[in-house]
This record gives C-alpha cells, sequence and structure tokens, in this order.
C-alpha cells in the first residue's frame, strides 16, 4: 500500500498521508443609435462624488486613465530574471495546459522575482499548486520535479545559491501517474440526519476520483446541515487514503451539525448618518425563528438595495441559551451622500446635448434618497424654441409601511421636438411601491399631467388626473445579459382630461423570455412582445407623447425613432394600440465576443383594438457583443424591410446590456 504523493517533494512516500492540504489548494454608461442614413447618436455620462477625493487611475476594457506613478506596483528589488520549461511525460497537451495554466513560474516569467529566494520560494509554491492540480485531475501517483540551473530545487533550498548564468533556466517535468478511480466511499453524519448514500454526494464508487469532487461533496454538506439550522456546520474528520496497487482512492467524510440554532438579537455597527433601527427593520431577520442562509442572503440583498451602504457583512455570534439563539451583528459602511454626475450627447441632426444631476443619499438618516435632474438637448438647432429641455425632482423613501413598502414622488418639467409633434409637459406623480417576492413587485400612485402640444391635429391643451399602476415580474438570472427566466410587466392607469372632458384609460403589458440551447449557455433564443391599448374617444382626445408610435431602438430596430403608425398628410399622428415583436439567436463566439441575429416586427394602430389594416413593419439585422464585467457593449445594425417617410436606409444602435 503506498500513500499520496506529498506536497512538498517530487518522490513518491510510503505511507499514509491525508491530502486535506492539497486539497485546500484548489479551492460608462454608454448609448448610442442612428436614426436617418448612418447617423451615429453617442452619449457618455458620468458621475462624480461631490466631495474631495484622491484621484486614481481606472480601466475600461482594458484602457487605463489617469494612471500616475504611485498606481504603479512598486518596483522589485534585485529582480532576477528566468526563463521557465514545463513538460510532462504522459496524459497529452491538454493536461498540459492545464498544469501550465496552473504554474506561477510559466505565467509570471514578465514578472522576475526578487533575487533567488524570490525564485526559490516562487518554486516550492508553484510544485505545491501542481500538485494539486494533478490531484484536481485524479492523479495521486504523480511527481512533479523542479530544477533551477540544473540544481534540483530541494539543493538549491538548503545551499541558497545559484550559478551567476542569467537568466536561470528552470526546468518543470511532471510525471502525471495514473487516473485514480474512487474505492470505497463512506459518508458519515453526526447530528443533522445526512444521508449516507455517497452517489448523493457525486462520489461514486469507480468514478474518476478528481478531489474538486471531494471538496463539492463537503461543501454541499455544510450547505444541507446550514440549510437545516445548523450554522456552525463543518466537517470534522476526512480519511482519504491511495492505493498505488490498484489505482483506487478510498475516501472517509465524517460531517458534524453541531447545535441546531434560532436567530438571536440583531444589533448594527459601523453606521455614521443611518438609524441603526432602520437597518434592523430593513434586513427582516426573524427573531426566534430556525437560522435559515436564506434568510441572511435576503436580508444582505434588501439592505444592499438601498444604495446607501458600500459594504455589508453579516456576522454570526455564538450559539448562546437553551433555545440556541445566535446573534447577529450587521456590519456596514456607508457611502458618501453627495453624488453629481453629467453627461453629454452629439447627434449630426439633433445637435449637442447635456445633462447632469445632484444627488442627495440618506437625506435623514432612513436611506432617503433625494435627486435633482436636468437636460438640455438639440443644443445648435435654428431656433432656441426648438431645443428640448427637462428638469426634474424627485424623492423616494423605503420603509414606509414596513420593510417591504416604499414611497416616492417626483415633479418634472419637459419640452420634447421629434419629428411627430411638440410637446410641453409638467407632470406630478406620487406612488407606494411594494415588493411582493424576490420576483415580484409593484407599485400604485396618483398622477397630475398637464401637456401643451403641436402635432397633426393642431396646438391643443390637456389637464389629466390619473391612478396609475404597474406589476412587474422578474425571474432572469442576469439583469444584463440573462440566458434564461421571464419578464414580464403590465400597466395600467385610467384618466381623466379635465380641460377637455374626456375619460381615457392606458393598458401596456410586456414580456421576454430566454432559453440556452446548451449547458455552457453559449447559444440563446430570446424573444419579446408588448402590446398596448388605449380606451378614449379619439387619437387626438390622447396627449401625442402618450400616444402609440412605435420605431427606434427599443421599438423596431431600422426605423426611424418614432416614426411607425398612424399618418395624416405623412405626418405621425400615433394611434390608440401598439404591437411589438423581437426574436433574437445570441451567439457567444468566445468568453468576451458575441453575435446576434434579430427579427424586429410591430406597428401602432389608430383604433383601441390593432385592426392590422396596415401590416407590420419588419427590421431585420445583426450585431456584435463585447462582454465586460458590467455587461454587454452592444453594436447592432438594422435594416427596414418596409421604410416609409424619414426613415433610414440602415440605422445602428450601441449600447449596454441587450437589447431586452
Amino acid at each position: 500500500m503506498k500513500g499520496l504523493p506529498s506536497c512538498m517533494s517530487g518522490s513518491r512516500a510510503d505511507t499514509r498521508l491525508n491530502v486535506h492540504t492539497a486539497l485546500a489548494a484548489l479551492q460608462v454608461a454608454g448609448a448610442c443609435c442612428v436614426e436617418k442614413h448612418g447617423l451615429i447618436r453617442i452619449i457618455l455620462v458620468g458621475a462624480l462624488l461631490a466631495v474631495p477625493v484622491p484621484a486614481h487611475s481606472f480601466e475600461v476594457f482594458g484602457w487605463k486613465f489617469f494612471e500616475s506613478a504611485e498606481d504603479e506596483a512598486a518596483a522589485v528589488p534585485d529582480p532576477l530574471p528566468y526563463k521557465a520549461d514545463l513538460s510532462i511525460s504522459s496524459g497529452g497537451d491538454h493536461l498540459k495546459d492545464e498544469l501550465e495554466g496552473a504554474s506561477l513560474l510559466v505565467q509570471q516569467q514578465d514578472k522576475p522575482p526578487s533575487g533567488e529566494a524570490g525564485l526559490i520560494a516562487r518554486a516550492l509554491s508553484d510544485r505545491e499548486r501542481l500538485i494539486a492540480k494533478l490531484y484536481a485531475d485524479g492523479r495521486y501517483g504523480g511527481t512533479v520535479d523542479i530544477t533551477l540551473s540544473g540544481i534540483p530545487l530541494e539543493t538549491a533550498l538548503e545551499q541558497s545559491d545559484l550559478p551567476d548564468a542569467r537568466p536561470v533556466n528552470v526546468s518543470i517535468v511532471a510525471n502525471p501517474g495514473p487516473v485514480f478511480t474512487f474505492g470505497k466511499v463512506v459518508v458519515v453524519s453526526r447530528g443533522g440526519d445526512l444521508t449516507s448514500d455517497p452517489g448523493y454526494w457525486g462520489l461514486k464508487a469507480g468514478d474518476v476520483a478528481a478531489s474538486g469532487k471531494i471538496l463539492t461533496a463537503e461543501k454541499r454538506m455544510v450547505a444541507d446541515l446550514r440549510g437545516r439550522g445548523f450554522p456552525k456546520a463543518s466537517i470534522a474528520e476526512r480519511r482519504i487514503t491511495a492505493d498505488h496497487s490498484t489505482d483506487t482512492l478510498d475516501v472517509t467524510l465524517v460531517a458534524d451539525a453541531g447545535e441546531q440554532a434560532r436567530f438571536g438579537k440583531v444589533s448594527v455597527s459601523g453606521t455614521e448618518v443611518t438609524d441603526p433601527d432602520f437597518v434592523v427593520q430593513q434586513a427582516m431577520l426573524p427573531e426566534g425563528k430556525i437560522y435559515s442562509p436564506e434568510d441572511l442572503a435576503r436580508a444582505r440583498k434588501r439592505l444592499n438595495e438601498l444604495g446607501i451602504f458600500s459594504s455589508i457583512r453579516l456576522v454570526e455570534g455564538h450559539i448562546e441559551g437553551p433555545d440556541g439563539n445566535l446573534p447577529i451583528t450587521i456590519e456596514v459602511s456607508e457611502r458618501k451622500r453627495h453624488v453629481i454626475g453629467a453627461g453629454a450627447s452629439w447627434s449630426s441632426t439633433e445637435g449637442f446635448g447635456v445633462e447632469s444631476y445632484w444627488r442627495r443619499r440618506n437625506l435623514f438618516g432612513r436611506g432617503e434618497l433625494l435627486s435633482v435632474e436636468g437636460s438640455i438637448g438639440r443644443i445648435g438647432t435654428e431656433s432656441i424654441e426648438d431645443q428640448e429641455y427637462s428638469a426634474r425632482i424627485a424623492f423616494e423613501k423605503p420603509g414606509v409601511f414596513g420593510p417591504l413598502t416604499s414611497f416616492s414622488t417626483s415633479l418634472e418639467a419637459r419640452q420634447e421636438n421629434p419629428d411627430a409633434y411638440k410637446s410641453r409637459t409638467i407632470t406630478f406623480d406620487a406612488y407606494l411601491n411594494r415588493e411582493f417576492s424576490d420576483t415580484l413587485k409593484g407599485r400604485a400612485g396618483a398622477e397630475i399631467f398637464y401637456a401643451n402640444e403641436e402635432d397633426a391635429f393642431g396646438d391643443d391643451d390637456y389637464l389629466l388626473f390619473g391612478l396609475p399602476a404597474d406589476l412587474t415580474f422578474d425571474n432572469r438570472d442576469d439583469k444584463l445579459n440573462p440566458s434564461k427566466g421571464v419578464f414580464a410587466a403590465v400597466f395600467a392607469e385610467p384618466a381623466y382630461d379635465t380641460l377637455n372632458s374626456n375619460a381615457m384609460g392606458f393598458v401596456k403589458g410586456t414580456v421576454s423570455s430566454y432559453y440556452a440551447l446548451d449547458e455552457a449557455k453559449r447559444f440563446i433564443l430570446a424573444g419579446r412582445v408588448s402590446a398596448g391599448s388605449i380606451v378614449a374617444p379619439s387619437v387626438e382626445a390622447v396627449p401625442a407623447s402618450r400616444r402609440f408610435i412605435a420605431g427606434g431602438g427599443g421599438s423596431i430596430r431600422g426605423y426611424a425613432y418614432r416614426n411607425v403608425g398612424p399618418r395624416i398628410n405623412d405626418e405621425v399622428t400615433g394611434g390608440r394600440s401598439l404591437l411589438e415583436l423581437s426574436g433574437e439567436v445570441r451567439v457567444k463566439i468566445t468568453d468576451t465576443i458575441g453575435v446576434v441575429g434579430f427579427v424586429d416586427a410591430g406597428n401602432a394602430y389608430e383604433d383601441s383594438i390593432p385592426d392590422f389594416s396596415e401590416s407590420l413593419k419588419v427590421g431585420v439585422g445583426a450585431g456584435l457583443r463585447y462582454f465586460t464585467p458590467i455587461g454587454p457593449l452592444r453594436i447592432d445594425a438594422a435594416v427596414p424591410l418596409d421604410p416609409g417617410p424619414g426613415d433610414p436606409d440602415f440605422a445602428l444602435y450601441v449600447g449596454l446590456s441587450q437589447a431586452f
């Protein structure tokens, strides 16, 4: 019977060896669209803290900005250049590539260590990493020999002196050995009533004995016990023996559940402005209830969504008392309270535009947010009257009727001037927002909407009093780049125009779904359907800015923005009903590059129910995706198959995140 190879030597040992050490070793915003004949419109937005802070470099897509000498890593004293070569006696190119990827000596050749001692230390660490990598491949009889300028690593460690030749030639020779399979596997649970079936934990006799499977099984056992209310669960004992005569690995795992616990007192530390009682309220940790990691995860999510903390830690104390109470300490660090931001846009047809905002977080110490925003568009057009303006002030307060309910209100004045109409509006609204579950949210409120508008029907004034409400369901796995799940939203608002004595109602719904064709999620089908209806005496009775008009990047790509719908004398009037369909095939070619093919279709109609008197307008196109840590950068090119007056020959769209 031979034991496992020692991590610190390249030879086989003759005794049994616990491999715990080896197992443990394994362990900006932008948008852009083209509306007419290849026109490119680019928007850049930035945000800064409204207090002096030290300047730091930052990196976007591999480009570094504002980098100073202080940002550079300190120079390594007495750097020792070397050249590393790794070879294996068996296992094929795939295994060699894996070993080279795990080797610090190979991967960091361009970062010389400090002197001979630094190189020897790197080699010692490398041998542990490579042995652990062999274990991960189920090879427990392998060896790794490293020589520095022809001197074995052990000898170099003893004499601490290498020949003067530079760069130092480093040779790594790996003999992977045979692939081991699981032999006898025993799972024991001390409390918690875990199943003793090794197959349930992925440790089936005869399977390749990859060390990662053992680690995964241990994590699953501990997670299972924690999920049953045992917060101090652990792997009390691990016995692993390699039999080199049969190339098998015997495994015994003993899981200790510990004491079952209930949530005890919740305390808060790290707050400066925030009311600690408010933090406890929003966390919603149920004191006296059986301990649950899911409750902790939901608490962290709710606190994070407040937007007032830069870091959140939920620290578990010691189990106390006969009831097994587990105190929880919420450790937080508050974000800066003042934020300012600015942005700019340019278009060859719409001119230059600027926007900015100021925000005050945690206004009264209970998560309140005050925002003041403004923008000017179409700067450079022939007349100042043709420019677009907006100014908005908004206030949000979480936890008004319990932690799952918030209040929001805003006042906004806006002038819009698309080709179809010119609109000057003032809107005041107030909402109660409710989170029903992790996937279902809704809100209901009141709205006062005044509009003075000029369109194909003439110049009209409107004063609407409405009761808007919406409901959103979202179980997508990723908001910016979903591969599965459903997003559904429905909006409804009954309203009354007091100036023209007209009652009306607005309804709109959107559903999108995603399906991955393979486990790697490289081939994804995505679809979206949107439909809306306005119940009103006529199209003219509805404010132009509230009518349904299709076309553009968020609607039917390839067509001009808000240029598809009913017309009078070739001028778009908008309609009282809408139908839009979109389908995409998304293919991820590499980890950072993807391509998309898509078809969009839709139209707006005069009546409240689509009569399809006009066929659906169809746009087709293709796109490129560059996947970044903050979401995919999207570039789409689309062609309208049935262009109308004012539509481009093609359109180009650039933005962050998928189209839907």
